[in-house]
């Protein structure tokens, strides 16, 4: 579905994904749009399946043209049987041309007019809903979607984050509006009166990490968020949380860099970032879930263990993960309870300093207590390790009994998880990158051929796996132009690694 940005792309596809839903049939939804705010070329790719799906493939059953330019860039990727629904005579409708279009595709799928009119009737004016109904008549079925049994809701990534954080009674969401982690702030901010909480807009992000780590001090339970390019100025706090010992949980969407890069794509090259920002030695966690249920969870095993062990929490997410829409058939595990165990103002007086300092809270420069210090920091790890093996470090999917091993993490979950469905392949999806997962180095001894898939051009998962199992994995599969994987693709470079 595409179209210049402002001509209401996203909402062509969350009405026919809600639709589809309701139907019984699981969708995933890709949103690709160029960092512009008129014009240019903007589309979706909606994904159906009635089978559980993350992911889409290189080629298209049809296309949904709202210009010239849509039909003209992606011709190509149709299939031969394909249908195109183009804008032509629906030219003369403003504002409402892709609710005609959105009807369009409704009648050429075969799917259920009523529940379509009732969805557009929830949110849109009588006049809409005529025009919904002229598109609809206005095409003939070339499909037969009957409803199914299925029960399926739908959720992003940056949902499920919010999700997760609202599970954790998150008191305080700190950001500066940045691609692709805006979407997470828009989403709690709609949830503010309802939740109790408050999101605030700061005027940057080292305003945002230092005003966080402050709300924390007093006890709140606080979030940041961010991306790449606003992560490398949070660096400096990120040490000063590791001295002060007060709890921090950053929400980092990964985009593609250097610098700048292209702001409104995916990519997984800040993990190097992630486990390493920050001067000095200091504890943290670095969790990467891989799609909205596990972004739920794991945001609120982050809260969890941020709040018990005084330390930093980052949650690895990206473009693709965040902006994703995918099918929800069941809730996630019950959250975590976390309360604050420590002393916090006005309770009692509290120092905290970026020095070294001693159990009052005062300067020091005493050698005793610098290594003393520094033990407590190297046990305060070891602790944290010991608590995170009882949440889930790693995932393993597909044939758990074969000798062909897949490796990824993150965003790629879903589109592995699609592309290995009837190859002789297990899957290894890494959760934890920080404390890392001993069980990493036991599935790969295990296997007869590892291969490593990942977004980015140097295969940091593998550099990580290297440093801490010795072990190099030299079968890659890496993508970096800023787009995901697509399923039958990725499935191809699976079979040729295994042959």
């Amino acid at each position: 579905m595409g179209g210049k940005a402002g001509q209401g792309i996203n909402k062509i596809s969350e009405i026919v994904s809600e639709t589809l839903v309701r139907h019984g049939y699981y969708v995933f939804v890709y949103r690709d749009y160029q960092s512009l705010i008129r014009g240019g070329h903007n589309f979706n790719i909606v994904s159906i399946s009635d089978k559980k799906i993350g992911s889409f493939e290189s080629q298209l059953d049809g296309i949904i043209a709202l210009d010239e330019k849509t039909l003209e860039l992606h011709k190509d990727e149709l299939k031969k049987e394909a249908f195109i629904i183009t804008s032509e005579k629906y030219a003369d409708l403003g504002i409402n041309l892709n609710i005609a279009l959105a009807g369009a595709l409704i009648k050429t799928l075969g799917m259920d007019k009523e529940i379509f009119l009732d969805i557009i009737g929830k949110e849109f004016e009588e006049e809409s809903i005529k025009i919904a109904n002229q598109g609809y008549d206005e095409k003939e079925n070339l499909f037969n979607l009957i409803k199914l049994n299925n029960k399926i809701s739908l959720m992003s990534g940056n949902q499920g984050f919010a999700l997760g954080a609202l599970n954790s009674k998150l008191d305080l969401y700190f950001s500066y509006p940045i691609t692709p982690a805006t979407g997470l702030m828009n989403e709690l901010s709609s949830k503010q009166i309802e939740k109790n909480l408050v999101v605030f807009q700061l005027e940057n992000e080292i305003a945002a990490v230092n005003a966080a780590l402050g709300a924390s001090f007093t006890g709140a339970k606080t979030m940041v968020g961010t991306s790449g390019a606003g992560f490398d100025l949070m660096s400096e706090s990120l040490s000063l949380q590791g001295q002060v010992e007060v709890p921090l949980v950053i929400y980092l969407a990964s985009r593609p860099g250097p610098g700048t890069g292209v702001p409104t794509y995916t990519s997984q090259a800040d993990l190097n970032m992630a486990l390493m920002s920050g001067h000095g030695e200091f504890p943290r966690i670095v969790v990467a879930p891989g799609d909205p249920l596990e972004a739920a969870e794991k945001t609120n095993e982050a809260f969890y263990i941020a709040e018990k062990f005084k330390t930093l929490a980052i949650i690895y997410s990206d473009k693709d993960l965040a902006e994703g829409i995918f099918s929800i058939d069941k809730n996630p595990k019950s959250p975590l309870n976390i309360e604050t165990r420590r002393d916090v103002p006005p309770k009692k007086i509290v120092k905290v300093s970026s020095y070294e300092c001693d159990e009052e809270g005062n300067t020091t420069e005493s050698v005793s207590k610098i290594i003393s210090n520094a033990k407590k920091r190297l046990e305060k790890i070891e602790q944290i390790k010991r608590e995170i093996n009882e949440f889930e470090m790693i995932k393993i999917h597909g044939k758990k009994d074969s000798k062909n091993l897949v490796i990824g993490w993150g965003s790629t979950k879903s589109v592995i998880w699609d592309a290995i469905n009837d190859l002789d392949v297990k899957f290894l999806q890494v959760l934890y990158l920080e404390p890392f997962p001993e069980q990493v180095k036991e599935e790969i001894l295990k296997a007869s051929k590892t291969i490593l898939i990942e977004c980015n051009s140097t295969g940091q998962l593998g550099r990580l796996i290297r440093e801490k199992t010795g072990i190099e994995i030299k079968e890659r599969i890496l993508k970096y132009d800023g787009r995901p994987f697509t399923s039958n693709l990725l499935k191809q470079d699976i079979e040729r690694s295994i042959k």
